[in-house]
């Protein structure tokens, strides 16, 4: 019997970590509703790197993470890729990439920087180079392995 419940328990909260990383959240933002998410077919969660270094940008598989501005230190973040309100994620297909929009929220403030809004900024895969850019600076290669794992 105990067996049993500690099976149950342990199926109950891997139903719940899998449901809850493929959750749509909805933001406010200054441009209107948005909705979130933070998983596509693509592996995105990871460390981005500008020029193979510093500034940084880290995706979480939960949602958090940290974004780097220049010269400044790592600062904790939310954030999702626009999705429709059913969950689509929503993407621009080009020859050989899609572009797809990503929000982040810094989770704290320095005293001279009081702005707490969701920043937009361009997420793009690159399918020939088997790369993921960030703003078009912040880059995290992929492997095929990786990507067949998502499907």
């Amino acid at each position: 019997m105990k067996l049993k419940n500690v099976f149950f328990s342990v199926l109950v909260l891997i139903s719940v970590n899998i449901f809850s990383q493929n959750a749509v959240n909805e933001i406010e933002t200054k441009s209107g509703i948005h909705y979130l998410r933070t998983t596509i077919n693509y592996p995105i969660t990871g460390t981005y790197l500008f020029n193979g270094g510093e500034p940084i940008v880290e995706l979480n598989e939960n949602g958090t993470g940290f974004y780097q501005l220049h010269d400044q230190p790592k600062r904790p973040i939310n954030w999702g890729i626009e999705c429709e309100k059913t969950g689509e994620a929503i993407f621009k297909k080009g020859f050989n990439t899609a572009a797809y929009s990503l929000w982040y929220q810094f989770l704290t403030t320095y005293e001279e920087d009081m702005n707490l809004e969701w920043n937009l900024v361009p997420f793009t895969i690159h399918f020939n180079t088997l790369k993921m850019f960030i703003q078009g600076e912040r880059v995290k290669s992929y492997t095929e392995k990786e990507l067949k794992s998502k499907d």
